[in-house]
């Protein structure tokens, strides 16, 4: 078992672009090499703007080259808080966003031909009753308010036969929701930008920032100035800015990859391929692989502590949901920095006139985060409308400042316990 994720070792690396060791000017600079600052340096270059981005490691060293896979339809606070936040019409309005933003990774796989193993199909699956009924309830909301009805509601054997696990009482299917690649997805798209005329820049951390007209972005070996900044570090900015610093709060998290399974259990584990997901509020997740191992997240620091051993952790997860597998060779475990609201709810917005951003997608930003990219490029060519409407989104800061870590994690704990309790809301 390595601590290299399962990705890097099974996607066909990309050639290393250089570290920034000059002063140059553009018209935009994109801090962040994940999926928003790619998407965000892939739609400006494409719109004609002269576009430099900055990266602190490698392409896809953060949470876009780190995470499970999943690719969720709607948003994690659900859609019941953009109701009460913004109104019916608008909630209405961020939902076909939303399948924007899916629609948006298979337009770009198509258009720049990037392996990236993409499917759809998505298993919400219930561990009691309480669940069950939360279930119930957002498949009549989204048939019914939002006009999805490619759902399903499987009992218990049903679910047993979809998930090949007895530990569900039953589950809701929907073919809107997906999985892939995260991290050929985003090389494919690095490339695509790169090709589009954005220079991209590795090993190049930016240390400072100055504001003005012309925003000055330090790294340790260069310079940039531009007339516009656009940041898209997500968990990994710090204290870089702080104006939206405490706006969100980084959760580390843990993913596992298996050994290949035997192909009896592939014949039984996920038959459909579908991607999982439990209803905890820390919750299990997992599918298959294209070369048949159980990909499985279900470890989350939120005290701001290193993950340990995640492999036996993670193992241990497993065997709760796949007895046959407790003792399942681990080949590759991981952890990243994700970073979540107060609401749950992405927080788009400015910071001044010159500077975009765009973070705490929340555990749903596989898809997200594209679609932030290609709205602050929409924003900065005049077309402001929809970053707007995430900007007015009641996004508040964490209490605590520096102790919000801690605040987090007391507030969590009281809700795996009543995960494990069966309690309701």
């Amino acid at each position: 078992m390595t601590s290299a994720t399962y990705y890097h070792a099974f996607t066909s690396q990309h050639e290393q672009r250089p570290r920034l060791t000059d002063e140059i000017e553009a018209d935009i600079c994109v801090i962040g090499g994940g999926l928003t600052g790619v998407s965000a340096a892939l739609h400006l270059a494409e719109r004609g703007y002269d576009t430099v981005l900055l990266e602190a490691g490698r392409i896809g060293d953060g949470a876009s080259g780190r995470n499970g896979g999943q690719i969720c339809m709607g948003y994690s606070s659900g859609m019941e808080v953009f109701e009460r936040a913004a109104g019916l019409e608008a909630a209405q309005r961020f939902w076909v966003m939303a399948n924007e933003a899916i629609e948006d990774i298979q337009v770009r796989i198509a258009r720049h031909g990037i392996e990236a193993d993409y499917r759809r199909g998505y298993i919400h699956a219930a561990l009691n009753n309480r669940q069950e009924r939360g279930l119930v309830e957002m498949a009549e909301s989204w048939s019914k308010t939002y006009g999805f009805t490619d759902l399903k509601m499987l009992n218990r054997a049903e679910t047993e036969a979809a998930t090949g696990s007895q530990l569900y009482c039953a589950s809701l299917l929907e073919h809107g929701s997906g999985h892939m690649n995260p991290l050929g997805y985003l090389y494919g798209l690095a490339q695509a930008a790169q090709t589009a005329g954005a220079l991209l820049f590795e090993e190049s951390r930016a240390i400072a920032i100055r504001k003005g007209a012309t925003v000055t972005i330090e790294t340790d070996t260069g310079r940039v100035k531009a007339r516009i900044l656009v940041l898209a570090g997500n968990a990994y900015l710090d204290a870089l800015v702080r104006e939206i610093r405490y706006r969100v709060a980084p959760v580390l998290s843990a993913v596992a990859a298996t050994a290949p399974l035997s192909a009896d259990q592939v014949s039984r584990i996920l038959p459909g391929k579908e991607a999982v997901a439990d209803c905890n509020t820390a919750l299990n997740y997992f599918r298959k692989t294209v070369d048949n191992r159980l990909l499985f997240g279900g470890i989350a620091s939120y005290s701001g502590r290193p993950i340990t051993n995640a492999a036996n952790a993670l193992r241990r997860q497993i065997g709760k949901v796949y007895p046959e597998l407790s003792d399942v060779a681990i080949d590759h475990a991981w952890s990243g920095k994700i970073a979540i609201t107060t609401s749950r709810m992405p927080d788009f917005g400015r910071v001044g006139n010159n500077i975009y951003y765009a973070q705490g997608f929340s555990g749903h930003g596989l898809a997200l985060t594209g679609f932030a990219g290609k709205i602050i490029a929409e924003a900065v060519a005049g077309d402001a409308e929809r970053l707007d409407m995430f900007a007015r989104l009641p996004n508040l800061r964490f209490p605590g400042g520096p102790a919000r870590t801690a605040l987090l994690a007391l507030g969590m704990a009281w809700f795996k316990m009543r995960d494990v309790l069966g309690l309701s809301k």
